[in-house]
């Protein structure tokens, strides 16, 4: 009897720590309706913001103005966001001979780069409880 009630603790202990929580991503400035918003989700600096690297990738409908996405469950720990719209559903952040996008972008903390890609310092949040965000996205 004893072993079972300590395994039991064991275990509902361990849900304690487990917690984990849902961001909910509001996209203004979307220009048009054309394509879909990908949103990439990462948790390692050294990934941010690369393409094909992110922790969780969203692929939705572009809607004009805005749009709210809601990533649920994640553990407790340190993200950033960085978003495109693809408007021509190439799943390419398109870019121009600078290597300045042509689509729509945006990252969280709504971080506006100057010569380079922001690092993951510049975007950074920390979920240890359910959070809302807004991230404009630049033309």
């Amino acid at each position: 009897m004893k072993c079972a009630f300590l395994i039991c603790f064991a275990f509902g202990g361990q849900c304690l720590y487990s917690q984990t929580y849902d961001l909910s991503i509001t996209i203004t400035n979307i220009k048009s309706t054309d394509g879909e918003i990908e949103i990439g989700l990462y948790n390692k600096k050294k990934s941010f913001p690369l393409v094909d690297k992110q922790y969780k990738l969203f692929i939705i409908d572009a809607k004009k103005n805005s749009g709210i996405y809601t990533i649920k469950d994640l553990p407790k720990g340190e993200y950033a966001v960085a978003i495109f719209h693809d408007k021509n559903s190439d799943r390419i952040c398109n870019t121009n001979f600078l290597g300045i996008p042509k689509e729509g972008y945006g990252f969280s903390k709504n971080f506006k780069p100057r010569l380079s890609a922001p690092s993951f310092n510049d975007c950074k949040i920390d979920l240890n409880s359910n959070m809302a965000i807004t991230i404009k996205l630049i033309y």
